[in-house]
């Protein structure tokens, strides 16, 4: 599934075409993804002028005039491509698979026309709908904790959540009221680069009186960097995902420890292998000998 700086790359990439165009036509070849349309989606947002592309967490938002905002989800293998199109020519190539291809946007800005396409074979994506102002209010945003991105991340407000917690680093680090959008990848990268071991007790980079230790500060900069690393890379073009032209994120050829099972730690006077375990049902990798 696409992690945080997957959909942050789909949103840059994104941009340039559906801010500030008019939403002319929502075409749904279908009428379901995961979940079924919205009935009034397409009456409520045809005809209204896109204002802004967001994110949070790994959600795409698409902000419209009147307090509308459509809230997307990739899934496990949804994309989004552009096609312009300019005196019957497309300056990006159209996709191999159109049969998936179940949303299109048309999209208008002053002579010029193109697409936003929806492709989603395994249609675990999904569309929802929701008034701007109360955005805060959707179930999924409700009890989501600060982005990695922002200046609400810091190792204050980890040392508080992590106060007293006798749970794994990794698990705490994936719980989603804790962090939001930080996904088995780049926990298992940041993990690596603070030199901490994704089994150790949340707690124990906390003082008694639940101020940070010095492991929670490098932690909290790890995570930042990391997100930053990849989102700059375009991300992991793992399994399905794409960018939206139709090329690749490249962050994958910059692992040190995500499926990197038996290869040597990249921790410079190491000498450690990086090894695979499984936490909460899921694929945890790490070096044992600098991960402490």
């Amino acid at each position: 599934m696409p992690e945080l700086p997957e959909v942050e790359t789909v949103r840059r990439g994104l941009s340039p075409a559906m801010e500030g165009a008019k939403l002319a036509r929502l075409q749904l070849n279908r009428t379901d993804l995961r979940f079924p349309f919205p009935e009034n989606l397409v009456a409520a947002v045809e005809g209204r002028q896109i204002i802004a592309l967001g994110r949070r967490a790994k959600y795409l938002l698409i902000d419209l005039e009147d307090d509308l905002t459509i809230i997307a989800h990739l899934g496990m293998s949804g994309s989004f491509r552009v096609e312009e199109e300019a005196l019957g020519t497309f300056h990006h190539p159209r996709s191999k698979d159109e049969k998936h291809d179940h949303v299109v946007f048309h999209l208008e800005r002053g002579n010029e026309t193109l697409k936003v396409i929806y492709n989603d074979p395994r249609r675990f994506g999904f569309l929802h709908l929701a008034k701007r102002s109360e955005l805060d209010l959707y179930p999924a945003f409700a009890q989501l904790g600060p982005e990695p991105t922002g200046n609400a991340l810091d190792a204050e407000y980890l040392g508080k959540r992590f106060s007293g917690k006798v749970q794994p680093l990794k698990s705490t680090l994936l719980d989603q009221t804790v962090i939001a959008g930080l996904g088995n990848i780049y926990v298992c990268e940041a993990l690596w680069r603070a030199h901490l071991s994704p089994k150790r007790a949340a707690g124990s980079i906390v003082t008694p009186t639940g101020r940070p230790k010095k492991e929670l500060v490098l932690l909290t900069e790890a995570i930042r960097a990391v997100i930053a690393d990849a989102i700059a890379a375009g991300g992991s073009s793992l399994r399905d995902h794409i960018q939206t032209d139709g090329s690749l994120g490249y962050f994958q050829h910059s692992f040190s420890v995500y499926d990197q099972e038996d290869k040597p730690c990249r921790t410079p006077g190491c000498g450690g292998t990086v090894s695979r375990i499984t936490q909460a049902g899921r694929s945890t990798f790490y070096c044992p000998r600098c991960q402490k």
